[in-house]
């Protein structure tokens, strides 16, 4: 054979070698593909998760947002079409007339004294009661806190005219007691989830502080308190709310204007002023109404991330 009939090979490359050899198969380097493959649905997934969140956002803070470019609309803006998201002009005079428009000062004060004191002493007595039924020891412990929970089955409506009753016999009715006095001693679902939450709590630190001589009222004050005062301050945001926007207890128990809480005061707005048309006056009013939750919501936002993170860790 000559050699111009030999046919020479180029060497192979190392990395040529390791694909195609007989032992390999030709994806040997697919472990980065596959890597660079997750890393990319995963940016995909989060783009999406957070595009979903975003149009929830919107949608949750579409209606306040309506309510307040409303109430700075004039009577005719209300109606016009396309609807005005940025009113033109802004009447600012509508937040001056609700003072006068109705008692509207005198509802705000009565519904922050019957929310302030119902939820921060009921909160403490039923912090206390949660903190009972978790950690002492007495007879019966568990019968008494499944009776407790029995009191959830018994809808509202089956116990107002009994408690109208009561509350009429000694002369509470048009007063704010009946809506106050009830909550000082706790609220069912606050001690329940108080109590479940207290079960993470170890056993052995309330035995030892026992043992070092402290009393079950300075541990609950040293030791229960700071540990669940992240879940406390989500049950009492969640309570205030439920306090400050409740509607029928007062509609039972109040009849005199002065006595009337803010969610009866913006009632009667409704009624009076949608005749007229005047619904800037009324979104105005009832703008007003939102701020204290609002504010409150605001203040306690990092005890409600640190209730949902402890209980996400612990779960």
């Amino acid at each position: 054979m000559s050699a111009q009939h030999v046919i020479t090979t180029p060497p192979l490359e190392p990395s040529a070698a390791i694909t195609a050899g007989p032992g390999n198969s030709p994806t040997a380097a697919a472990p980065g593909g596959k890597q660079r493959s997750v890393k990319g649905r995963l940016q995909l997934g989060n783009v999406l998760v957070t595009l979903i969140l975003m149009a929830g956002a919107i949608l949750m803070v579409a209606p306040l947002a309506w309510t307040f470019s409303t109430s700075l609309k004039t009577r005719d803006g209300v109606f016009e079409l396309p609807p005005q998201w940025i009113p033109d002009p802004f009447v600012w005079e509508n937040y001056a007339r609700i003072w006068t428009a109705g008692p509207l000062l005198s509802g705000i004060q009565n519904s922050l004294v019957v929310a302030c004191s119902v939820t921060v002493i009921g909160s403490l007595t039923s912090a206390l009661a949660a903190f009972a039924f978790a950690k002492l020891r007495m007879p019966f412990k568990n019968v008494l806190f499944l009776g407790l929970l029995s009191g959830l089955m018994i809808p509202f409506p089956t116990l107002m005219i009994p408690q109208f009753t009561i509350f009429a016999s000694i002369g509470w009715v048009d007063t704010l007691l009946p809506l106050i006095v009830p909550g000082l001693f706790g609220n069912i679902i606050m001690i329940f989830f108080l109590r479940q939450f207290l079960n993470n709590v170890p056993d052995s630190i309330v035995e030892a502080a026992r043992i070092d001589g402290a009393s079950y009222l300075q541990i609950f004050w040293t030791l229960i308190l700071p540990a669940i005062r992240p879940a406390l301050a989500a049950q009492f945001i969640l309570w205030f709310m439920a306090m400050w926007n409740d509607y029928l207890a007062p509609i039972i128990y109040l009849n005199s204007p002065g006595k009337q809480t803010l969610q009866l005061v913006i009632a009667n707005f409704n009624a009076q002023y949608a005749i007229q048309t005047d619904y800037p006056l009324i979104m105005a009013a009832s703008f007003v109404a939102l701020l204290p939750v609002l504010i409150v919501f605001i203040v306690f936002q990092r005890q409600i991330i640190e209730s949902i993170a402890l209980s996400g860790s612990k779960g």
